[in-house]
């Protein structure tokens, strides 16, 4: 008895399958799943999922209980849940630095061991950067950091500066913001190429855009997705997945997606 379905279809020898992943992570957003939407999300698409992004302040609007039940669900499943950056960039653009490190503690408290530390809409310095990762991980927290911004666009220079600082900091590793990638509904291909000859792509996740920046359509998603791929490979890292689109973005990495192969000479005999 085989454990999947038409095993006599291989997968693609460039494809990581056995977690704990260190390259080809996915990615998946939260922006509020309720319990049982999850634990059926990851019944189906668990060994396809690495990281679980609680969106923004999002956390915020849990009852205790309910968050932790969350956080624990995620691990159940070898799935590493942490915190979006937007919502430190709240609490530093309200609170000040005060408020930085007792996030990060109360964080820790309730079971979470990741944020993510970025300045999509609250800039921050490379001092400011730094200083902010690792007072996180001096609370005991890993740490992802971003790069980019949704509001403004930077040169593929000023990005891997900004990445170098956040893994000289410690970071584990650094997002690329997706409203950076596209301008105009075209993929920005020649940063991503900067982006690949100046960063250790195994430890950069590639965001994809999505509602929330302006003009944004299924189609840029998953054109993003095949950009993806055939720039870095069946085993890029990528981030703010939709949890129904989880198992098609497999489905692109293997091969398996409506972008099919060209027919071989073995197949024509």
């Amino acid at each position: 008895m085989t454990t999947r379905p038409f095993e006599m279809v291989p997968l693609p020898a460039g494809r990581s399958t056995a977690k704990p992943r260190h390259t080809g992570l996915t990615m998946m957003m939260d922006w509020g799943l309720p319990m049982q939407h999850l634990q059926d999300t990851l019944d189906l698409a668990a060994p396809y999922i690495d990281l679980g992004k609680i969106v923004a302040g999002t956390a915020r609007l849990y009852d205790v209980e309910t968050f932790r039940r969350k956080l624990a669900l995620y691990k159940s499943y070898d799935v590493k849940p942490f915190l979006g950056g937007q919502f430190l960039e709240y609490v530093f653009a309200t609170q000040g630095w005060k408020s930085v490190q007792p996030y990060c503690e109360e964080a820790k408290r309730h079971g979470v061991e990741a944020i993510e530390v970025s300045d999509n809409c609250v800039p921050l310095n490379d001092q400011e950067r730094h200083r902010m990762i690792r007072l996180a991980i001096d609370c005991g927290l890993e740490v992802h950091g971003e790069v980019g911004s949704k509001t403004g666009k930077q040169e593929g220079a000023e990005l891997i500066a900004q990445a170098k600082v956040c893994f000289e900091a410690g970071c584990e590793l650094v997002l690329v913001e997706a409203a950076e990638l596209m301008e105009a509904g075209e993929i920005k291909q020649g940063l991503l190429a900067e982006l690949r000859d100046g960063l250790d792509i195994s430890k950069v996740l590639f965001e994809l855009t999505g509602y929330w920046i302006k003009g944004t359509t299924v189609n840029d998603v998953f054109e993003l997705q095949k950009a993806f791929v055939l720039e870095f490979g069946p085993d890029v890292n990528i981030a703010n997945v939709q949890p129904d689109v989880v198992i098609g973005l497999e489905a692109l990495r293997c091969g398996l997606s409506v972008v099919g192969p060209e027919r071989s000479d073995e197949a024509a005999e």
